[in-house]
């Protein structure tokens, strides 16, 4: 697969983050109606912001988002536009939040930078970069 890179006006980029959000104290009340709803939501979000959702799926009680996004975007925009959209359109489709709460989602994530060279190749190019001939 041949990665794609994005090209801006400065710059060519290719960032990408594992995303996971879990729902407020890790209720179980993501159902397959509303993991879909919540990908809808997600892919709108994408679309509006400029970030591109490549993988989606969850479980129950968390769900698991790899990005491809802009270097002017930054992680913490990016989750929390993510977040915000998803619970209010979740709360609007009828959707049982946990405790019957107005948040589905805990206020933390996790992400994972992914993609690229290992750590291991870059630091031994960093260490030791190739010398002009």
């Amino acid at each position: 697969m041949a990665t794609q890179l994005r090209r801006g006006r400065h710059s060519v980029t290719d960032l990408k983050i594992h995303l996971v959000c879990v729902t407020k104290s890790r209720r179980p009340v993501l159902t397959r109606e509303g993991l879909l709803l919540l990908e809808k939501s997600f892919n709108d979000v994408a679309q509006k912001m400029d970030f591109e959702i490549l993988e989606f799926s969850g479980e129950s009680d968390h769900v698991h988002v790899l990005i491809e996004y802009p270097p002017k975007l930054s992680v913490s925009q990016i989750v929390n536009a993510l977040k915000g959209v998803s619970s209010r359109r979740y709360g609007q489709a009828g959707l049982p939040k946990p405790y019957q709460k107005d948040t589905l989602w805990s206020p933390s994530y996790f992400a994972l930078s992914v993609g690229g060279a290992p750590l291991e190749i870059l630091k031994q190019y960093i260490e030791n970069p190739k010398k002009p001939s």
